[in-house]
């Protein structure tokens, strides 16, 4: 299998996962079924993806209204809730080398819109970059994860939908990184 091939699958696939995350957030609960019919994809392909984000605690079950249906939500926001759980496991093999990839992959579409800036248009010269240094508990660095993935879900119909988009809409990377910084940095 080529690199691009195996390139496109994982992000195929991480693609799949923040489409869902994203579903969730604006939907409040969804079974796997009701994410397929949202993004074009197999019940199955998006069980098995909801499986694989509630692994890592990104997302829970939601109460089930009969005994067939088995809905998903993002987590409620609880203080006493141990949020840390998903970072302490181990990762599956080829999720570190995935998130590489993708982190990759957009420090090079930002290196390019740094260095072509100059060719778009004047009203789409200035971007929107910013960086910050905030405390927070493991707790409240999943919360403002959801908060920004449920800001951004407000958009994601206009990406399938081309007549959901206002006249001069253009893709943009919305880029978030949230991490602990370690001792001595």
């Amino acid at each position: 299998m080529t690199e691009d091939v195996v390139r496109s699958e994982a992000l195929a696939e991480h693609a799949v996962r923040t489409a869902l995350l994203a579903l969730l957030a604006e939907h409040g609960t969804l079974t796997s079924t009701e994410a397929a019919a949202h993004l074009g994809q197999s019940s199955g392909l998006c069980s098995f993806h909801l499986r694989r984000l509630a692994h890592y605690g990104l997302i829970e079950e939601a109460p089930a209204l009969d005994r067939r249906a088995r809905p998903w939500r993002l987590p409620l926001a609880r203080p006493e809730q141990d949020t840390t759980q998903h970072l302490e496991q181990s990762p599956e093999p080829g999720e570190e080398e995935f998130g590489e990839l993708a982190r990759g992959l957009e420090d090079e579409s930002h290196r390019r819109w740094l260095a072509r800036r100059s060719e778009a248009p004047a009203e789409w010269q200035r971007d929107e970059a910013f960086s910050a240094v905030v405390h927070l508990t493991p707790a409240e660095l999943a919360a403002v994860g959801a908060e920004v993935r449920r800001i951004l879900a407000r958009y994601r119909d206009r990406e399938a939908d081309p007549a959901a988009r206002p006249a001069g809409a253009r893709p943009v990377a919305a880029v978030t990184r949230l991490f602990p910084l370690l001792e001595g940095h």
